[in-house]
């Protein structure tokens, strides 16, 4: 078995007994396989499973929820609140890339959304972080720089979030669920 038709990819040969393969993993959606027989008995022949991708992996995930967020035919049939729920919640907890691609998910949820499809007081955790990024920025000003991947997502992700909730005219009771009272007291200070 390979991930390539000339057999030099990934490669696995199993011979004999059961006892004798062993689970294995081969990168992107195509195998191919090749049986020999050596005609030695007239056993069965093997018998094996193909699973794609494996539960909780982040990447075989993010790759399912992004191209069914693309289909227009399939979003309405997409339980987008849960989705939602579990998306913002993979957001705050992930690090690094993976946390660029929920957020990423989060923008495509946002975009093709319905009414009030979705909590958007939820993102107050994410909300937070980016007004910490924010705030540091502007402490920073004396050396300019380039804002970081994630800075950017955020800042992606709240300017169309903020227009979404805008056209649906809940602007109001999204920016009071987002904010502490504290920093509202601070901005009506300024």
């Amino acid at each position: 078995m390979s991930s390539s038709s000339d057999f030099q990819q990934d490669r696995h040969s199993f011979s004999g007994s059961p006892q004798k393969w062993s689970d294995f993993e081969l990168p992107g959606d195509t195998l191919y396989y090749r049986f020999t027989s050596d005609m030695s008995n007239t056993e069965w022949g093997y018998k094996f499973t193909v699973t794609a991708g494996h539960l909780g992996r982040f990447q075989t995930g993010f790759e399912i929820l992004k191209q069914m967020l693309s289909e227009e035919r399939v979003i309405p049939h997409l339980p987008l609140a849960k989705i939602w729920e579990w998306q913002v919640g993979v957001a705050c907890r992930q690090t690094g890339h993976q946390r660029l691609k929920a957020i990423h998910l989060l923008l495509k949820i946002v975009q093709c959304s319905h009414q009030r499809d979705c909590d958007l007081t939820l993102l107050k955790p994410l909300w937070q972080l980016f007004t910490h990024m924010e705030n540091n920025l502007c402490h920073d000003m004396a050396k300019p720089g380039i804002l970081l991947p994630l800075h950017r997502a955020l800042a992606e992700l709240f300017f169309v979030t903020e227009n979404r909730v805008t056209e649906l005219g809940s602007l109001q009771e999204y920016l009071l669920a987002l904010n502490t009272e504290d920093h509202l007291h601070r901005c009506t200070a300024q």
